[in-house]
């Protein structure tokens, strides 16, 4: 008779090779989730420092006595054409003015015909964009050649022409740039308009005896105008860039005005002597630029449900 003795070690391991494989798998899968899966919340380096800027410009804009050193017009004779210092850490300008003061109080105004500039461009687009993909055939033409119209003239044209009639400032550039973007975004409304007026929910809005200006508010209108979000912000950094360019030419606001197109218009007689007069207010305007273009790629990306 055989007597089995009791087991004393631990139970076999019954599980497959295969099993635990898989189980490493698994684990190795969880551990490589990429951190932007993780953490949804989290925001790209990029983002968070074109925030940053933009939130810097805002309190720029609404206090800037609160931020900038030195009062942008008060002259100190005695510090002409200083360079950069810790006492002046832009510069000072001809009449011994502080740069980075006078940067700081011209945001306001920049910003101002940045956007300013793209409002004016929404409206003209929008009624153009809708008449040329909405109304009859005598209308859409007409709108058509006026889009056409509009993109024969250059800015800078535009800008020559309305500063020659009105004289130049800040309203000028601001209706000078905005006539001259508004044909762009008139075209992506027009083909937004196209796009959505044969849609399966507008037929049925049709069906379901809806009027047109109805079908045209809640249905067409909103779906049309949400890709200009991004394109309106994205607008403001080249309006800004277009009101300096402008000013440079001596066609935007007149000194001693601190909006930075007039500061690089006034700085360039003594770029040889004073490198800091052109270098500050330009590379503020390009950061500037980059922030807004940052911002409106990347809501573009979060509306379109990718990421970049």
């Amino acid at each position: 008779m055989t007597i089995q003795k009791p087991s004393t070690g631990t139970a076999p391991d019954t599980t497959s090779p295969d099993t635990t494989s898989s189980i490493k798998t698994s684990r190795s899968t969880v551990t490589a989730l990429p951190e932007s899966s993780r953490r949804p919340w989290a925001l790209p380096p990029t983002l968070i420092a074109a925030l940053g800027v933009l939130v810097l410009l805002v309190l720029a804009a609404v206090v800037p006595g609160l931020i900038a050193p030195y009062d942008p017009l008060a002259i100190d004779l005695d510090a002409t054409l200083s360079p950069p210092t810790w006492a002046h850490p832009f510069g000072t300008d001809l009449s011994g003015r502080d740069l980075l003061s006078r940067i700081i109080f011209g945001t306001k105004q920049s910003l101002a015909i940045g956007l300013g500039a793209v409002a004016v461009a929404l409206v003209l687009a929008v009624v153009l964009g809708i008449t040329a993909g909405l109304s009859g055939r005598i209308a859409q033409a007409l709108a058509n050649r006026w889009i056409d119209v509009l993109f024969a003239f250059p800015t800078i044209l535009l800008g020559l022409l309305l500063t020659s009639v009105f004289g130049p400032g800040p309203y000028t550039l601001i209706f000078a740039i905005g006539i001259g973007i508004a044909p762009g975004y008139a075209r992506i409304i027009r083909g937004q308009v196209l796009t959505v007026r044969n849609a399966a929910y507008i037929e049925a809005a049709t069906a379901l005896g809806h009027s047109r200006t109805r079908i045209l508010l809640q249905h067409i209108a909103p779906n049309a105008l949400r890709p200009m979000i991004v394109t309106a912000t994205l607008g403001i950094g080249q309006a800004i860039i277009w009101a300096s360019g402008l000013a440079y030419l001596g066609l935007g606001v007149a000194p001693p005005s601190p909006e930075w197109g007039a500061l690089l218009d006034a700085g360039r007689t003594y770029i040889t002597v004073a490198w800091w007069l052109e270098i500050f207010p330009g590379l503020v305007i390009v950061i500037t630029a980059l922030a807004f273009t940052t911002v409106g790629r990347h809501l573009g990306a979060r509306l379109e449900g990718t990421t970049r």
